[in-house]
This record gives structure tokens, C-alpha cells and sequence, in this order.
């Protein structure tokens, strides 16, 4: 089960540096699927025209916030991640593309549910993924993706969960008035009461997201306001027997900065941003009674 906290306290940057120089020596155990700060800037040239492709990159998050559900209530997280994509498949007819994508993301957390917690391990969660997508005509994705999450730290039980997604790419016919809607729904798999679920609850949960993602270039850098909705289909946001239908609402605002021109190392980039989440009842008793949060976040990444 994921834990249950009250408000995180404690100076961001103090323990993002911590973070950062415990990491320096230790190394990370892993890496995950997408940055915060979303894909970087269009390169001019690509350095790896092929079939298989690779991201990654590390973001320090202020507060982490699954779903709505906070993970820790102080210090901050680290997010190291990575991702190999395959190019499967490309065609001319109704299936444009397949593609796969196995990635592996991780947080490691400073304060209650990592160093400063019963295990005293950074390490707090490990999830392993699985992507399978399909392309079609006028910008329409359907993508499926298994994922695990687990705890090395032992902080909560391992969840499995299989996701369904269809998004669409509207640029094309918007342009810069494009907003690439999208919509997941998310099954829990193999639950138990209180065991391989996100709220800890007594039934398998089904969750539901809907959201848009629009993004902007200016000068040098990309400007991203994503906005999103997460709800229970059943029993995804449970306390004490209920299950509350909402779960949050979230808007964002995200700079993403190259880091000079790609080269055959491939494109590199920082980013970062602030995100402000307003809470149902369920997901504000799991956060301290309090109905609003501000997340703030920085990283880097890069694509070859």
C-alpha cells in the first residue's frame, strides 16, 4: 500500500543538494518512462536515425504526488529514469506505426519514507514498464502499458496495473492552437485487501485520467501547460469503505531548455516548473487535510 502523510517541511534546495551528493557517491540503482519537463526542444539534425532509440534523465520534485496520493511528508524525491523505444513497425495503410517502449523509473526520497524513515534506505520505489503503441491516421495513438511498482525500501506492497491510453496529435490541423487531448484508464491486477493497491484500500481500484497537454516554443526554449483530471472508476480513492469519485485536478506550467545544438551524443536539456493540484475529499485526508498543493520541480534529460 502506498503510505499516508501529513505536509512536507524542510528547504527544497537544501535537500536537493543533499540528494544530489549522495547520489554523486552512491550512483543510482535505476532509471523512468517520461520527464517532467516532457521531450526536449526539435533538434536539428538526428544522430541516430535507426530503429531503437534512448532517453533518461533525474527531476527533484518538492513533493511526490502519485495520482494525488502524496508518498512523503518531508525532505524532496529524486526521479532518476530511463527508456529504450523500439521502432517496430511503419506503414502507408490504416496502421501507421508500432512501436515498444521498456523503461524503468525510480524515486528515491530524503526525508519520512526514505533516509529519515523506519528502513533509513533512499531508495523508496522502483516501477518497471512495458509500452506497446499504435499509430494511426490524423494523429490518433492507442497505446497499452503494463507496470509494476515496487518498494525496495519496503515502504508499501508492489502494485501491478495494465493501462490503456488514446491520445491525438492535433498540431497538425491546429497548429499552435493544439492542445493533444488524451484519456488513460488504469486497472490494478493480483490485489488482496490493503495489499497491491495505491490508497492501501479493500478493493481492486480502477482509475480514470482525461487531460490535455499543449505546448509552446519561444526563443531557445518550450513551454508546456499540461492539464489533467484524475477520477475512480471504482474504488481507486478509498477511506473507511468509501470510494470518492474525484481525485484531483492539476495544471502546470513547465520550461524546458536545451542544452546547445544535438550532437552524436545526442540532445540534452534542463527543465523545470511548478504544478498546483487541487484535491478531492479522500486525497486531501491522505495529504494533512489540505485540499490544494504546489509542486515545485527541476531536472535534466536527454534523447539519442
Amino acid at each position: 500500500m502506498r503510505l499516508r502523510f501529513s505536509v512536507v517541511d524542510g528547504s527544497f534546495v537544501r535537500t536537493a543538494l543533499l540528494l544530489l551528493a549522495t547520489l554523486a557517491v552512491g550512483g543510482y540503482a535505476g532509471a523512468q518512462s517520461a520527464p517532467a519537463g516532457g521531450p526536449p526542444a526539435q533538434p536539428p539534425t538526428d544522430p541516430n536515425p535507426g530503429a531503437l532509440s534512448l532517453s533518461g534523465g533525474v527531476d527533484f520534485q518538492s513533493t511526490y504526488m502519485f495520482r494525488g496520493i502524496r508518498q512523503h511528508s518531508t525532505g524532496v524525491a529524486a526521479w532518476p529514469w530511463a527508456d529504450v523505444g523500439i521502432a517496430a513497425y511503419s506503414g502507408r495503410g490504416a496502421l501507421k506505426s508500432v512501436g515498444v517502449n521498456l523503461g524503468s523509473w525510480n524515486s528515491q526520497h530524503t526525508g519520512d519514507t526514505g533516509i529519515d524513515g523506519p528502513s533509513q534506505k533512499l531508495w523508496y520505489e522502483s516501477d518497471f514498464y512495458a509500452t506497446v503503441g499504435f499509430g494511426f491516421g490524423g494523429g490518433v495513438t492507442l497505446a497499452t502499458t503494463y507496470t509494476t511498482y515496487t518498494s525496495p525500501n519496503n515502504t508499501f506492497t508492489s502494485v501491478k496495473e495494465l493501462m490503456v491510453k488514446v491520445s491525438l496529435d492535433d498540431s497538425a490541423r491546429l497548429g499552435r492552437a493544439a492542445v493533444k487531448p488524451y484519456a488513460i484508464i488504469a486497472r490494478e491486477l493480483d490485489t488482496a485487501a490493503g495489499i497491491g493497491q495505491a490508497d492501501g484500500g479493500a478493493k481492486v481500484g480502477t482509475y480514470f485520467e482525461f487531460g490535455i497537454a499543449p505546448g509552446y516554443s519561444v526563443s531557445k526554449a518550450t513551454i508546456a501547460v499540461p492539464v489533467k483530471v484524475g477520477l475512480s472508476l471504482g474504488n481507486y480513492y478509498e477511506l473507511d469503505g468509501h470510494d470518492e469519485r474525484f481525485g484531483f485536478v492539476s495544471v502546470a506550467g513547465i520550461v524546458t531548455v536545451p542544452l546547445g545544438s544535438t550532437t552524436k551524443y545526442g540532445s540534452w536539456n534542463v527543465h523545470g516548473g511548478v504544478e498546483f493540484q487541487k484535491l478531492g475529499e479522500t486525497t486531501a485526508l491522505l495529504n494533512g487535510a489540505r485540499r490544494t498543493r504546489a509542486i515545485g520541480s527541476v531536472g535534466i534529460g536527454f534523447a539519442y
